[in-house]
């Protein structure tokens, strides 16, 4: 059974205990919150986890005790958990596909079941189509409204899943591949290459003489739910993640043909071909030929764009923005790299909503190679994250001191807040508490229906107070997909003003690089490049295993077209540090 399953039966268990009424029964939901939360956004698959080290080794992983590492083993071994079942029994309603659309959370959900026999989204439709919705006790019209809309945007993007979770999957499979002994070279291509947040389905291509063999192979692998195309040279399948997959097995020949195919938007690819046409040339996923159809290029990818001319480009840039263009004239500039990352400024620990202590925070940290971390947990207005006021905060710094001591030099230490921004655009913590802390990474979490000026003029107060280092997740999306990641469409900001008062304030703008979230995404970051303000590239990580989102932060920030100078955690820590003193 998948993270993704996993997870998923965890927050619905969550979501139905929320429900009940027994002494402690907070805390219960709270373990599986953090049990959801932890295996939803785990790298490795945590099956395989207990395969090879039983219920020992489930233990050992953040946020998982005895009682969680029991559930997995049920759902493992047997496809079923027994206190689910139960619990669906008492309260038989499709739980994740309802608490999936924005604006309708479990308690809702439960009170449609009960008031309008609504168990899932078919019966949710006709509720909102008849408007009996509006005329319950705590909905209105303009929750109806939302919720339909919510329903809308939710299946409009039900057709893709989100980078984050599906690249390792797509990952552990090309390694499968190239473990088998049966292919001399395998890659992922398509949207993934790219680093789209969100994917459509996995392209995988292989260079290999034993075409039959690698297609049985791939055929029978774990993560394939059935075969839908089966062939000496290409195969499609439909994997239990919910998406397809081709796999092509290609002639060496063709193999840099066939990548820089695979790897292009439509219209990129568009634009390259018209430049084969115009020097004589018919470029397709075979090769590159001339006017005698003599193969003169396919070979590698690299070949293909030196033959037409042009400067190799990243696949992050290749979506026919203007990069055609600049790789004609040799002008593709050295994007920023995850080599070139020192440190992460946006994390939290179990003090508020993270399932690790500080000083794995930072082991872990140290383990990436970097510099420095900043820890920057919630502050108070954030209750359903344990947020912390200033009289915790300021016993977390001695906290720190002591960690830091303890570290032996091994990494620095920040300390700093994700504090909230109000509604009336003061910060949610006092003035003295902030100017002891190294990086204030300042959010908005609440009052989304405000309007485009209210929220810029609000974002724009918190920046005049001189004491923010980071805008965080700046347009506050949420990207959703079909399987258990709710959707959010973000509130309304004008993002220029918000970069004009950046610039005068000296605060750096946020690409979250949680999967969930990429925000700022690329085309906010290519809008935004022209100002000259700092981005910050941070993982808000709430586990150890979450410090490696930092590289959909850097494929997004890629993406972007962004240079290692306009990145503020690019810096060392002298360098940061002289940014981050609001005294110098």
């Amino acid at each position: 059974m998948d993270n993704k399953k996993i997870s998923e039966i965890f927050d619905e268990i969550a979501n139905m205990l929320s429900l009940e009424d027994f002494p402690n029964v907070r805390f219960e939901v709270r373990a599986y919150q953090k049990a959801a939360l932890m295996i939803g956004t785990m790298q490795e698959p945590v099956d395989e986890i207990y395969r090879k080290g039983g219920i020992k080794a489930l233990m050992e992983l953040p946020g998982i005790g005895a009682t969680m590492s029991k559930h997995i083993e049920e759902l493992v071994n047997t496809g079923k958990l027994s206190k689910y079942e139960k619990l669906k029994k008492k309260y038989p309603i499709d739980m994740a596909s309802l608490t999936a659309i924005p604006g309708l959370g479990a308690k809702k959900a439960i009170l449609l079941y009960r008031k309008l026999g609504v168990k899932n989204k078919e019966d949710l439709k006709k509720a909102i189509g008849s408007h009996k919705i509006k005329e319950l006790e705590g909905f209105g019209e303009k929750s109806e409204e939302a919720i339909r809309e919510g329903l809308l945007m939710l299946e409009a993007g039900s057709g893709r899943q989100i980078l984050g979770y599906v690249l390792p999957i797509a990952e552990r499979m090309v390694e499968k591949i190239n473990n088998s002994g049966l292919v001399e070279k395998v890659m992922i291509a398509g949207s993934a290459r790219r680093m789209r947040e969100t994917v459509g389905d996995i392209d995988i291509l292989a260079i290999s003489k034993k075409g039959p063999e690698v297609m049985d192979f791939f055929a029978n692998m774990e993560e394939v739910s059935s075969v839908l195309q089966k062939g000496p040279t290409k195969s499609s399948a439909f994997l239990k993640i919910g998406l397809n997959c081709d796999l092509r097995v290609l002639e060496p020949l063709s193999f840099g043909a066939a990548v820089q195919y695979f790897t292009g938007s439509r219209d990129h690819n568009i634009q390259v071909r018209q430049i084969a046409v115009n020097k004589g040339y018919k470029l397709n996923e075979y090769g590159l030929f001339n006017k005698s159809n003599k193969n003169i290029g396919g070979a590698s990818e690299e070949g293909i764009y030196e033959k037409l001319g042009m400067q190799w480009m990243p696949p992050e840039m290749r979506e026919a923005r203007g990069e055609v263009k600049l790789a004609l004239e040799h002008k593709i500039p050295r994007l920023v790299g995850l080599g070139d990352i020192k440190g992460d400024l946006h994390t939290h620990t179990k003090e508020t909503d993270g399932v690790n202590s500080l000083e794995e925070m930072a082991e872990a940290a140290a383990k990436l190679g970097y510099e420095y971390i900043a820890t920057t947990n919630h502050s108070k207005s954030e209750r359903v994250a344990n947020g912390m006021d200033d009289k915790k905060f300021k016993a977390y710094f001695k906290k720190i001191e002591n960690v830091r001591k303890s570290m032996d030099g091994k990494i620095s230490i920040l300390y700093g807040a994700e504090v909230d921004i109000l509604k009336d655009g003061s910060l949610d913590l006092e003035k003295g508490t902030l100017k002891q802390m190294d990086c204030v990474v300042a959010a908005v979490h609440t009052s989304f229906n405000m309007s485009e000026k209210e929220m810029t003029d609000r974002v724009i107060k918190a920046f005049d107070s001189g004491l923010v280092d980071v805008f965080a997740h700046p347009t506050g999306r949420l990207i959703g997909d079909m399987k258990m990641h709710k959707a959010r469409p973000g509130y309304q900001i004008d993002l220029d003003k918000i970069a004009t008062a950046a610039e005068e304030h000296g605060v750096a703008l946020e690409i979250n690089a949680f999967p969930d979230r990429t925000d700022l995404n690329d085309t906010n970051i290519i809008a935004l490049s022209k100002y000259k303000v700092m981005f910050s590239i941070d993982t808000d990580a709430h586990s150890t295993s979450h410090l490696n989102f930092m590289r959909y932060g850097v494929g997004t920030a890629r993406r972007g077209w962004l240079t290692k100078d306009k990145i503020l955690n690019s810096l060392n820590l002298i360098n940061l540090r002289k940014i981050l003193d609001r005294e110098g």
